[in-house]
């Protein structure tokens, strides 16, 4: 009797930085969720030995050349601040409370996008220090795919002058420094709540106080 073979591909984990502080932001519309393995599984049976290149899957729709990709994920421990989520630069990434997780749907979207841009990705991120089982992708309205962990889109924020600062933290009452596991960090909470920079398109002051976006 002939043996089935399985090939099962796994992916892994990565590293991150610091700095105490917070800062503003906003949002806006709603887009599909569609789940996107980091890790792809494929298994093949065959009796005999006839490999074809042609049956291996198409890639997703490729993103827009001039879109920046978030190549990696990497999960850590900072000072103060504790558990983090950075991308390959080391900038700390976020989460957005008016967004859902289950199932994974961004409402963050115009100008709020602006301010919070999304971790877009071609679904295939180098993940350290994040499990890959808590790593998967959403289709926005815009037919890019963002980076959720713990089914959250995650979010860079424009307010963050270099990496390793968090001034994106409770701002608006609703972002938070996201952890490995999708959770939001409530750690180096900021007293009142702080405000969002301005989007670029706004010409103008540097907080929301005259902006379009409220959160």
């Amino acid at each position: 009797m002939a043996q089935m073979k399985r090939t099962v591909i796994v992916a892994s984990a990565m590293v991150a930085l610091t700095a105490c502080a917070p800062a503003g932001y906003d949002g806006a519309n709603s887009s599909a969720a569609e789940p996107v393995a980091v890790a792809a599984a494929e298994p093949t049976a065959t009796v005999e030995p006839e490999a074809s290149p042609s049956a291996e899957a198409p890639a997703a729709d490729a993103p827009p050349a001039d879109v920046d990709l978030t190549e990696k994920l990497v999960g850590k421990s900072v000072a103060r601040m504790g558990k983090v989520v950075t991308d390959q630069d080391g900038w700390i990434l976020y989460r957005f409370d008016k967004d859902t997780a289950d199932p994974p749907s961004s409402n963050c979207v115009d100008k709020c996008a602006e301010v919070w841009p999304p971790a877009l990705t071609d679904g295939n991120p180098e993940l350290k220090g994040v499990s890959d089982d808590k790593v998967s992708s959403v289709t926005r309205q815009d037919g890019t795919r963002q980076l959720t962990v713990g089914g959250w889109p995650v979010y860079r924020y424009i307010g963050d002058k270099k990496p390793g600062q968090w001034k994106g933290q409770a701002v608006g009452g609703t972002w938070f420094v996201v952890q490995p596991d999708g959770k939001k960090n409530l750690s180096c909470l900021p007293k009142g709540t702080p405000k969002a920079v301005a989007p670029p398109s706004d010409s103008g002051s540097d907080d929301a106080g005259g902006s379009g976006y409220s959160y």
